[in-house]
């Protein structure tokens, strides 16, 4: 069976770029589960959806038609034939999904959504849960951090190459925010799995970081 890499880690830590490289080294199927999380918070809010109603929220998610297209100019997230790759990559849809991923059926749903992608191995999937919630059995996993204050540069480079206003000190305090929601959440809390390789990618380059994993996962294949 082709080999199933978990990479979770918290906003910024680079989880998004290694895991698409690694995914195209190794010619694995990439799956962003954050993008996921997004598109229910952006859906949600566009369709005036109380974000704390679980009800609706999940009518939502189980009415949810999703897939990941590989394009020329990057990976492409399509949902209920809407192409919404823009609009869930600002600095608002990812306050967005941070308080619908807090909702236990929403998290219930994803979760089967995200196990059912990876069925059959042959896929590199990204997101906060991965090695401890959603595949526990995980050919490998990878735990990427990196400070809040290179995340935060890092994130405000992003937006400000979209041509989003972008205050680096801002992000920053959103970012720490985030981080504080996803460690203290009941569900599925943010923390790296106890067999889970953890790489600080604060000063490490990305070329590095998918060699590490690239080595971690040939020694795993052939033990």
């Amino acid at each position: 069976m082709k080999p199933v890499i978990a990479i979770d880690g918290p906003a910024g830590a680079g989880k998004s770029t290694v895991s698409r490289r690694l995914a195209q080294a190794l010619g694995l199927r990439y799956v962003d589960t954050g993008a996921m999380y997004r598109v229910v918070g952006v859906l949600a809010d566009q369709q005036g959806i109380d974000l704390a109603d679980a009800v609706p929220l999940s009518v939502l998610c189980d009415e949810l038609e999703l897939r990941f297209e590989e394009r020329d100019d990057g990976v492409h997230v399509i949902a209920n034939g809407r192409d919404l790759s823009s609009a869930i990559r600002t600095a608002a849809a990812g306050q967005l999904a941070s308080k619908v991923s807090v909702i236990p059926e929403v998290r219930e749903r994803l979760v089967a959504l995200q196990r059912a992608m990876a069925a059959g191995g042959g896929v590199v999937m990204e997101g906060r849960d991965i090695g401890t919630v959603v595949l526990p059995d995980a050919t490998v996993k990878i735990f990427l951090v990196a400070s809040a204050a290179e995340r935060g540069r890092r994130r405000s480079a992003e937006l400000a190459a979209r041509g989003e206003a972008a205050d680096v000190e801002q992000v920053t305090r959103e970012i720490e925010e985030r981080d504080q929601r996803d460690q203290g959440r009941v569900h599925s809390p943010l923390r790296p799995a106890d067999d889970a390789l953890v790489i600080d990618t604060s000063s490490e380059p990305v070329e590095a970081v998918v060699a590490r994993v690239r080595a971690l996962v040939a020694v795993r294949r052939n033990p």
